[in-house]
């Protein structure tokens, strides 16, 4: 059976502010436009999709359950660049060929940039 990873959603307390902040910070498409109670994010280079969900008052955000990790290729520059528009990322951790760092969005939820999907892999 095949399955891929279609669409990640998102709980927010404020779904516009969540969509501005995936669209400025990692390149998602949106219109903003609040739709069935959801707002829809795509990506120009493909992978899943995101939904911003409107989060009941007694959603508990920022829990560890989740972590989204975006692949970039080098992961110092992406989070120079990151710092300039206000996203500030922890220290660059360098793992078995691959680099990442860490952050928080604005709902607390766990983000990460990594390099592991662009990593060489040894034969």
């Amino acid at each position: 059976m095949d399955s891929p990873l279609g669409t990640v959603i998102i709980y927010a307390r404020d779904m516009q502010k969540a969509a501005a902040f995936y669209a400025r910070h990692f390149g998602f498409l949106t219109n903003g436009e609040v739709i069935e109670g959801l707002i829809e994010l795509k990506h120009p280079g493909g992978g899943a999709g995101m939904l911003i969900h409107q989060a009941a008052k007694s959603v508990k955000l920022g829990q560890v359950g989740v972590k989204l990790s975006f692949h970039v290729n080098d992961v110092a520059a992406f989070a120079a660049q990151a710092k300039l528009r206000g996203l500030v990322f922890g220290t660059v951790h360098e793992a078995n060929g691959y680099a990442f760092a860490n952050a928080k969005d604005l709902d607390k939820n766990s983000i990460c940039i990594s390099s592991r999907a662009h990593r060489a892999i040894a034969a």
